[in-house]
């Protein structure tokens, strides 16, 4: 487990003001009448009134802390077999399930008032592109008079509005903090929401208890494979977003198999469907670049014809946007209405450009994290020399390391491989399976592709490499800084330390203006 540094102290709960509150009894048919007002998976997060779930972790049984959570407060504890050994006599009511994770997301959304029925709901899953999705949504949803808020990997607002939580990394909260959350976005007038839906989110259960209105699928790419053992297995997961109960509707981009595959079960299972694509029912047919990295596009629908000003770069983006607009249309959105919020969508460490001054490089920090990603943000920058930064994270899926820098140098002409979050894990291991995959790369390339002119260097450690890349880049060229994107944290050997692509990128550029350089 990572110490949390002085940056990133825990929050207080995220908990409605007004609790709606549901009798234990009524939750698990034979137990005692105990009013419960909320619901806590952690004992350190535990309020008075709360019903405390006890789980099997990686390293430990939640139920060993069952007396902990008592004494802050829990009026009844939940768990398995297992944790019901575990808890002794904690002189409240102990709940035994055959599995708690499952039930208590429909128990969370009881205790809480079921606050997804009182808003229009929208789920985004897939590997790339849900957090860009979203904020398109958000930004259309919000011109057309709508009171938005977003659960994501960026964090939870209501509309302009952050909502404090503990912990902003995690994509999709889990069921009992995102039933308290969604309570908290109805007391602050939001009346749509939109999330980004993980795979893990899915597999564990965490939104059972939520029927979305319109459920969207942006593709599958490699990802997750530390915790999916096979590719179907990661799909089978996604797919479960689109399931009869857990969704009204559904979008789903068909440019890949995996994208057709789920529409042709959607579409056996009767659920109303729109595709996307280039042969879906929404298309974009024409796509003209503009000053500043804007687009405008246009989308085909079944019924009429869509400009659009997408104020977000790169032909990845115009998949997100077409999919966000199948989604509105989907959920029965006046198009016009909504349209123009397009126009002016800005997303931390999305393709984010951190301006220098006018003698500097163009510098963007980027979120991606898959071959995908790293292949669609290099890809969406590159009409000029291209100096990239990269990394992966530690503890987690090592199958693409070598594959993310095999496709980074097929894109830029200068590849800086260097430390994302390392974890546990031994830092320059990592960078030494991105530098395998990147240089095997390159001496297998055609002899005249690009890849075969990049130079590759081990960068150390990140502060380090981005000062290496801005180094090697000149007036005019594009320095992409991918891995972190919005990111304030750094996770090292059981630490976290602040650490933002964007500040370091400007501490860095302001040292070479100085005169500070530390690379021959």
């Amino acid at each position: 487990m990572a110490t949390v540094t002085a940056f990133e102290q825990a929050a207080p709960p995220v908990r409605p003001v007004q609790p709606h509150g549901a009798d234990l009894a009524d939750l698990a048919p034979g137990a005692p009448s105990v009013l419960v007002t909320g619901v806590s998976m952690s004992s350190l997060a535990v309020c008075a009134g709360d019903l405390y779930v006890g789980l099997q972790g990686a390293t430990t049984h939640g139920a060993k802390y069952a007396a902990a959570a008592v004494g802050a407060g829990a009026v009844a504890v939940v768990t398995d077999e297992a944790g019901a050994a575990l808890t002794g006599d904690v002189g409240v009511p102990v709940v035994v399930v055959a599995d708690p994770r499952q039930a208590i997301g429909v128990w969370a959304a009881e205790v809480y008032g079921h606050p997804a029925s009182r808003m229009q709901t929208y789920g985004i899953t897939g590997t790339n592109g849900k957090t860009t999705t979203m904020y398109l949504l958000a930004s259309a949803l919000a011109a057309a008079g709508r009171t938005v808020a977003t659960i994501g990997t960026i964090g939870a607002r209501v509309g302009a509005e952050a909502i404090t939580m503990s912990r902003t990394t995690v994509t999709t909260p889990e069921s009992p903090d995102l039933q308290a959350l969604l309570a908290v976005m109805v007391e602050r007038g939001a009346d749509t929401v939109v999330m980004e839906v993980s795979s893990h989110a899915l597999a564990m259960h965490r939104v059972d208890a939520v029927t979305f209105d319109v459920a969207g699928f942006t593709n599958l790419g490699w990802d997750h494979r530390d915790f999916h053992p096979t590719q179907e297995d990661y799909f089978e997961a996604k797919a479960r977003l689109f399931l009869s109960g857990q969704a009204r509707s559904a979008v789903v981009a068909t440019d890949d198999d995996w994208g057709r595959t789920l529409a042709a079960r959607v579409r056996a299972a009767g659920m109303p469907l729109l595709t996307t694509g280039d042969d879906g029912d929404v298309r974009a047919t024409s796509v003209v670049p503009l000053a500043g990295g804007s687009q405008r596009v246009t989308i085909d629908l079944a019924d009429r014809r869509l400009d659009v000003v997408l104020s977000l770069p790169g032909s990845h983006n115009v998949r997100n946007l077409v999919t966000a607009v199948a989604m509105l249309q989907a959920a029965g959105v006046v198009l016009e209405d909504a349209i123009g919020g397009f126009a002016d969508v800005t997303i931390p460490g999305r393709l984010e450009r951190v301006d220098l001054g006018a003698d500097a490089p163009d510098v963007y920090v980027d979120f991606a994290h898959t071959p995908e990603a790293v292949a669609a943000a290099l890809s969406a920058l590159n009409d000029r020399r291209m100096v990239c930064v990269l990394g992966c994270g530690g503890d987690r899926d090592h199958f693409k390391r070598g594959p993310m820098g095999a496709v980074a140098v097929q894109g830029c002409d200068l590849l800086v491989v260097t430390d994302d979050n390392p974890r546990t894990e031994d830092p320059a291991a990592i960078r030494d399976a991105i530098l395998e995959g990147a240089r095997h790369a390159r001496d297998t390339a055609a002899p005249d592709s690009r890849a075969v002119r990049c130079e590759i260097v081990d960068g150390g450690d990140r502060r380090s490499a981005i000062r290496r890349a801005l180094e090697g880049a000149r007036h005019g060229d594009v320095v992409a800084v991918l891995g972190k994107g919005h990111e304030h944290g750094q996770e090292m050997r059981g630490s976290v330390t602040a650490f933002n692509d964007t500040d370091v990128v400007r501490e860095e550029w302001a040292r070479l203006r100085q005169g500070v350089r530390t690379w021959s």
